[in-house]
């Protein structure tokens, strides 16, 4: 793959220094800290890591669409020159839906069950787009053959629980991108489906985002996915980002000890089922008073107190990163 957008001098959307945690009945979980992401032009961009990580947490984040118990402590998120943190709600809603929108895990959950896929999409054409009423259906029909739904005619007067998995999920792509918006945020988007229906939806996604130079944030636990379809990959572990580089040369040549054993326990077709080795321990609990500053110190066979102690700082002006004092070496 090539690295689209690592060289823009102005990210789309540039993600600095942000942490944010949830204040809970149990504790305080510090769910993200000081990440680090950024996103150009016509880019596809994977953030990978366990569950838990908090992947889907800096999403919703940044959309402004997180629990009631979520506090942001530190960092920016600016999208396009206006900075989403300190962003009004009323802000936030107008560029929902438009410049940046959202494809969630399950379409039938995201979905209205007692509207008509028609309504669904139309509701955000009235919100975002300025469609004179009596152009919505064909806008709302257009957006489905966009997507390479057979029949749209027939199918903008379904139900969702008329059709089938991919068929929703394929409404949810019409759905997100009616508005082409400039930013799309695709939270592991073939859950639950099978192999030869998350490719087709993988193809769909990834051709649109290429035609309509749009920026795509890939958020899956699925590696073989990402190395297929991302110019670059995002490793988080932990609510840290520990990695990010080309997909070429994080699957070729991982630095972090976490990257690296994340990539060697997931199959691959030239992978020999006997050499994979799953990943000791798990992910700690944030909730911790105790914290490592590496939160992989623990599962980790070369960390050491300095690791304990604090992270390496990061380069401002750096487009890579590897967030170890000890990284791996490079052949």
């Amino acid at each position: 793959m090539s690295d689209v957008g690592r060289d823009h001098a102005v990210p789309l959307l540039d993600v600095r220094g942000f942490s944010i945690e949830f204040r809970t009945r149990s504790g305080t979980v510090r769910a993200l800290q000081n990440v680090r992401l950024s996103i150009g032009k016509g880019a596809i961009v994977g953030l990978v890591g366990e569950s838990g990580s908090g992947k889907s947490v800096l999403a919703y984040s940044i959309l402004g669409i997180s629990d009631r118990a979520a506090k942001i402590t530190a960092g920016s998120a600016v999208f396009g020159g206006l900075d989403l943190v300190k962003a009004s709600e009323s802000e936030l809603a107008d560029i929902r839906g438009r410049e940046i929108s959202m494809i969630f895990q399950s379409p039938r959950t995201a979905l209205n069950p007692i509207r008509t896929v028609g309504q669904q999409l139309e509701d955000v054409l009235l919100r975002h787009a300025a469609v004179r009423r009596a152009d919505l259906e064909a806008r709302a029909i257009a957006a489905l053959r966009d997507v390479a739904i057979a029949d749209p005619e027939r199918r903008y007067n379904a139900y969702p629980f008329e059709l089938s998995g991919g068929m929703c999920q394929r409404v949810m792509i019409a759905i997100a991108l009616a508005c082409r918006p400039q930013l799309l945020i695709a939270d592991e988007p073939t859950t639950g489906l099978d192999v030869t229906t998350q490719a087709a939806v993988m193809d769909l996604i990834v051709d649109l985002a290429r035609e309509r130079q749009m920026a795509t944030l890939f958020i899956t636990h699925d590696l073989a996915l990402a190395a297929e379809y991302c110019d670059r990959i995002v490793v988080m572990h932990a609510g840290h980002v520990v990695e990010s580089a080309p997909a070429a040369t994080l699957f070729a040549r991982p630095r972090h000890p976490y990257a690296a054993k994340l990539i060697g326990s997931t199959p691959r077709q030239d992978t020999v089922l006997a050499r994979l080795a799953p990943i000791a321990g798990s992910l700690p609990d944030l909730r911790r008073a105790d914290l490592p500053a590496c939160r992989f110190a623990e599962r980790c066979e070369r960390a050491t107190d300095q690791c304990r102690a604090a992270l390496p700082p990061p380069d401002p002006a750096a487009t890579d990163e590897v967030a170890c004092w000890h990284p791996m070496e490079v052949a």
